[in-house]
């Protein structure tokens, strides 16, 4: 039984923490630290991907594959900002 309630409550948990992590990411951003804002839309991406799946909304698989593909370019791009500040 309260190993059932852990598993319900897991994906709210990494929800909470996906705008957590947005938020923080558009802060940082916000700084002038541009490059952050590819992290900022990764983590929101997820957060809608996330939703998503929870709430089972009508939303095509492969939009979500396309969804998810932009996530993974926009870390990309951020990575490569981290990269070339760290080069400096």
């Amino acid at each position: 039984m309260c190993y059932d309630r852990f598993m319900e409550i897991i994906p709210i948990v990494s929800i909470v923490l996906e705008v957590v992590i947005a938020l923080l990411a558009l802060a940082i951003a916000w700084r002038g630290r541009f490059y952050m804002i590819g992290f900022a839309l990764t983590f929101g991406i997820y957060v809608y991907y996330d939703l998503a799946r929870l709430y089972e909304w009508a939303v095509d698989e492969s939009v979500l594959s396309a969804v998810f593909l932009v996530a993974t370019l926009a870390a990309l791009g951020s990575m490569i900002g981290v990269m070339r500040e760290m080069k400096k």
